[in-house]
């Protein structure tokens, strides 16, 4: 069986990332979401389990007690999230692409945990284009949204620790640059371990 390949999407806030994760899920059957878990409260229309495990502060120290996490961050110096690894490791093993949206911090710490991740920088087409979508949202203070703004400066000085860079100017093209990531990864070798020592074994008998 082919393994699955786990993209690992980071950007700063306001890139993107949440609707072009959701679009690429919807076109291809063969990839899920990883689901993190957080300490921060739920946004409306926001579902426990679907978008996010909330837990509280407690829990979430018993998780990392426990290993439970593939990575864990505090974003903004006030929330925390993590990845549980279990559910990542056995979707890959039955051959499932696993997404991560990520931040910059938890992404590399993936990264040293599974240097098999495929890593992807997504970038908004200009800092002022991030700034109004940002404001747009309507969801933040001014305080709030000139924070995100100088860690997205900061995000976008790690970019050349990604494997690959896309810019979301147009939501198609960008997902189209996605998809083919993807399928360039799923030729590697190193997806079909399994299938070639079979094959190797067919031929040997």
């Amino acid at each position: 069986m082919q393994k699955g390949t786990l993209l690992v999407v980071s950007g700063p806030s306001g890139a993107g990332k949440g609707t072009l994760c959701n679009e690429l899920l919807a076109r291809r059957e063969n990839a899920k979401f990883s689901v993190s878990a957080t300490t921060r409260a739920p946004r409306p229309g926001e579902i426990d389990g679907v978008h996010y495990y909330f837990v509280t502060n407690e829990r979430f120290d018993e998780m990392i007690e426990q290993g439970e996490f593939l990575e864990y961050a505090c974003v903004f110096g006030m929330n925390r999230y993590g990845t549980p690894r279990k559910a990542v490791e056995e979707r890959l093993a039955q051959g499932i692409d696993v997404i991560l949206d990520i931040d910059v911090q938890g992404a590399l710490n993936v990264k040293k945990a599974m240097p098999e991740a495929v890593m992807l920088f997504l970038l908004p087409p200009s800092f002022e284009v991030l700034r109004k979508r940002l404001v747009g949202r309507g969801t933040e203070t001014d305080e709030q949204i000139q924070k995100r703004l100088a860690t997205a400066k900061s995000e976008i000085a790690l970019a050349s620790e990604y494997d690959y860079v896309i810019i979301n100017d147009q939501l198609e093209t960008a997902l189209r640059q996605v998809e083919d990531v993807l399928d360039a990864e799923s030729c590697r070798p190193s997806r079909w371990t399994q299938w070639l020592k079979q094959f190797r074994e067919d031929a040997e008998q």
